[in-house]
């Protein structure tokens, strides 16, 4: 499963890392060509991008190592690190597109307009959204949200794109403040989103515990064994995108200790059926 993981996410990071080199050239030639501030600003989008891309491959390749003794429970961890890593470059990258866009409209900031402005804005369209629709679907395949932060990544970057080539267009009839305004709140919605990515990594991150639904599936689990008397306690944590499940039960005390045994391990096999549990430990506590 981990090595899956690995190389579905490999494949996205690499196909991201050089669909945004090639947009990056486009974008850059063109831009500097044309004097046009918003196709630069796109190319220097596209430059984090391959950033993104490159952490989605090596926070992948760190979360697939297996357990040794130093990671009892794998590297899986690392996946939320680099999406918080890119949910935080999606945060500075938008100020730094608002802050610009700003200072364009204060500034009534000029390009010459080129058709080639236009093409370069429309193939960065149809190659971001069909990166996006790849990588979003393989990211809920194998449920990674590092590879789900990359979708998102490319998405923002189609709206971006489509704000530039309004802005562009706005130039033939001289509404150059258009590009700004546009600018100006992509950059917000991108600022939301990046927020989004970050906070849930940090739940993660920080050991937040299982939702009601996948509580409520283990205390049916355990209510189906008549020889439990009592669900103590149950806690748990959050190894990548899995849950260790710690859980306290109470059984007879004059039960025989191979008894109680047998039913504590057919327990934690029925448990183990729950998407997104990779193990369970459960303590054994005698009726009172």
């Amino acid at each position: 499963m981990l090595q899956e993981r690995f190389e579905t996410t490999k494949k996205v990071g690499i196909l991201g890392m050089f669909a945004n080199l090639f947009l990056l050239s486009i974008k850059a030639v063109i831009g500097f060509i044309s004097g046009s501030y918003a196709m630069i600003a796109d190319a220097f989008n596209s430059a984090t991008d391959i950033i993104s891309s490159f952490m989605t491959y090596v926070g992948s390749k760190i979360s697939s190592v297996p357990s040794d003794n130093d990671h009892n429970y794998g590297h899986g961890k690392a996946e939320y690190i680099f999406s918080l890593l890119i949910g935080v470059i999606m945060i500075i990258l938008c100020i730094n597109i608002f802050y610009q866009s700003l200072m364009s409209i204060i500034h009534q900031e000029t390009f010459v307009f080129s058709w080639w402005l236009v093409i370069v804005c429309i193939i960065t369209i149809i190659t971001k959204l069909a990166l996006y629709f790849y990588v979003n679907k393989k990211g809920k395949d194998i449920d990674s949200l590092l590879v789900i932060a990359n979708a998102q990544d490319h998405i923002n970057d189609v709206f971006l794109t489509f704000g530039t080539l309004i802005g562009v267009l706005g130039a033939l009839f001289n509404m150059y403040w258009l590009d700004g305004t546009i600018g100006c709140l992509i950059s917000i919605w991108i600022f939301f989103v990046g927020t989004k990515i970050s906070l849930k990594s940090c739940e993660i991150l920080m050991d937040k515990s299982i939702d009601e639904n996948m509580k409520k599936s283990i205390i049916q689990k355990v209510k189906n064994y008549s020889e439990i008397d009592n669900i103590d306690k149950i806690t748990s944590k959050p190894i990548g995108n899995n849950y260790i499940i710690i859980i306290e039960v109470s059984i007879n005390g004059e039960m025989t200790v191979n008894h109680s045994h047998d039913i504590i391990t057919k327990l934690q096999y029925d448990i183990l059926t729950i998407n997104h549990i990779s193990d369970v430990i459960i303590h054994i506590n005698p009726s009172k």
